[in-house]
């Protein structure tokens, strides 16, 4: 594997490409071939062969996240963009609202 970095400097075609061919890694890792990987993602071979030559730079994020899966790589997408932490001020604001007790009506 190359030891390619994806940089804040790269452009979103290069940083396109480079998936394409860290995603070819992971699919020969994974023993498919690109028309078994099309497949199980639900897109087309053309897509996939773009992809991975770094010639699609307009990939949709559901066709990539569908090769993800294939390739057992989605779970890192979740720390792409993580749940932003609550402010103490704002744990503070939820817990006093929080109910004290529950009265039902007669």
């Amino acid at each position: 594997m190359g030891n390619n970095s994806i940089t804040q400097a790269m452009s979103n075609p290069e940083i396109i490409t480079e998936l394409g061919r860290r995603f070819k890694e992971y699919r020969l890792n994974c023993k498919l071939t690109q028309k078994e990987a099309a497949e199980k993602a639900g897109v087309s071979l053309v897509t996939l062969r773009q992809f991975e030559n770094g010639k699609s730079y307009n990939i949709n994020m559901g066709n990539f996240l569908s090769l993800l899966r294939v390739v057992d790589c989605l779970e890192p997408v979740n720390e792409l963009m993580p749940e932003i932490p609550v402010s103490a001020y704002m744990m503070e604001q939820l817990i006093h609202k929080k109910p004290k007790r529950i009265k039902h009506g007669k």
